[in-house]
């Protein structure tokens, strides 16, 4: 195997689709906070928000290469596939979120707790300790996705602000209702692989109705924002992407009770795909323009 198709191996193994969105809301967060001004320590924490994403999906995969090995939508990556070995990839992951680490400590010690925190709730809250125990893992593990936020802002500033809290609070929220749609389309996977997700376990009606419970609650604690987070958040730069994102994910979640059927359950969790990119790219703009 020479080099070029080596490297891309260990590229796919960190699930670049998973942490690139996690390293944009980090970003985000840095440039909300900042008011669009951009130093050494933005690109630091951006360097230090891949590193720590990619290495704990790194390691995660590791611990769940047997889940993985079992599951249609998993078993073609590199580590069930047998295209990297386990060692070697733990090895890879346990490297990055060193330097995550160092790098988080060098910009300032609020980075650096956030930063432990995040990797410690996702790779051994959420994966090793309740993924495949309790229907709530998502819920115990989804503070690790909001937590790139408030690193981004304490890059910054380690005084953390409301609307910083808020939008880490937001991803938490978005989270269930991102996964469970998604372990709702691929519900024998998950109970093939023994992982009960609460979408996959429960009655498909009642499942959909857990979907319903996590958009409203989604939509209304969005609205948070511009009554909590300062003007930022209430200027139409961005309340009209937040109205309009939050329009199609109602309206999706919607059909999901019409139709009860995989390929809707599929378009409710592409809808939810592109959400907080869309929150944040918009506040983000909408904190350099006022």
């Amino acid at each position: 195997m020479n080099a070029m198709n080596n490297a891309k191996l260990y590229f796919i193994l960190t699930k670049p689709h998973v942490w690139s969105l996690l390293v944009f809301t980090g970003s985000a967060g840095y440039l909300i906070a900042s008011k669009g001004s951009i130093d050494l320590n933005f690109l630091l924490v951006t360097i230090a928000l891949v590193f720590g994403t990619a290495g704990a999906n790194t390691v995660t995969g590791y611990f769940d290469m047997d889940i993985d090995q079992v599951m249609f939508r998993t078993m073609n990556r590199p580590l069930p596939k047998g295209d990297i070995p386990p060692n070697n990839a733990l090895y890879f992951g346990l490297l990055l979120v060193i330097l995550s680490l160092t790098l988080s400590f060098y910009i300032n010690i609020i980075t650096f707790v956030l930063m432990a925190a995040g990797l410690f709730n996702n790779i051994i809250m959420y994966s090793v300790w309740t993924k495949r125990k309790t229907p709530w893992n998502i819920i115990i593990g989804a503070p690790s996705g909001g937590m790139p936020t408030l690193i981004g802002f304490a890059a910054y500033n380690p005084v953390l602000t409301i609307d910083a809290w808020l939008l880490f609070l937001l991803v938490i929220i978005w989270t269930p209702l991102h996964i469970w749609s998604l372990a709702l389309r691929y519900r024998d996977d998950y109970l093939r692989a023994g992982v009960p997700m609460l979408t996959s376990i429960l009655p498909i009606d009642k499942a959909i109705k857990v979907l319903g419970i996590s958009t409203l609650a989604l939509i209304g604690f969005s609205f948070l924002l511009p009554v909590y987070g300062g003007p930022i958040y209430q200027s139409p730069i961005f309340l009209i992407p937040l109205a309009i994102v939050n329009i199609a994910t109602l309206y999706y979640t919607i059909l999901t009770f019409k139709r009860i059927d995989i390929d809707t359950v599929w378009r409710l969790f592409k809808i939810t795909s592109p959400y907080l990119t869309i929150v944040y790219l918009f506040a983000a703009i909408s904190s350099v323009l006022l």
